[in-house]
């Protein structure tokens, strides 16, 4: 896996990484695997929680409420309401989220998901 830069990173805050995944154990084995590697993690059950979190949600106006600061996002491909995909696309729609790195996972191996999320801007 290749390096991922880490957009506005300042060296002495640690990076803050979106983990979004419907299953509450990867969820959690994710979150303990970047705690340990000095990371601050925040969760989201689903992509429209991730959006909610990163202030994109249709219709969402209140921003107070919103993360602003993270560094990469890391979401799972299968997901029931909206894909990992679909997520990926709508942060890199969107003027104040398209700059953050996003690593697409999946315990399937298809090629055609693969290249489709590497055109749409995944990292990896």
């Amino acid at each position: 896996m290749a390096a991922i830069p880490l957009m506005g990173l300042d060296s002495d805050l640690k990076p803050h990484v979106l983990a979004v995944d419907d299953s509450v154990l990867d969820r959690k084995i994710i979150e303990r695997l970047l705690t340990n590697s000095s990371c601050k993690v925040t969760t989201a059950e689903n992509a429209h929680g991730a959006l909610e979190l990163l202030g994109l949600a249709d219709g969402q106006q209140n921003f107070t409420n919103t993360v602003s600061d993270v560094n990469m996002i890391i979401t799972d491909y299968c997901m029931p309401g909206m894909t990992g995909y679909e997520l990926l696309k709508k942060i890199k729609e969107s003027p104040t989220a398209k700059e953050i790195p996003v690593v697409v996972v999946s315990s399937e191996n298809i090629q055609t998901r693969i290249e489709k999320c590497l055109e749409e801007g995944a990292e990896e």
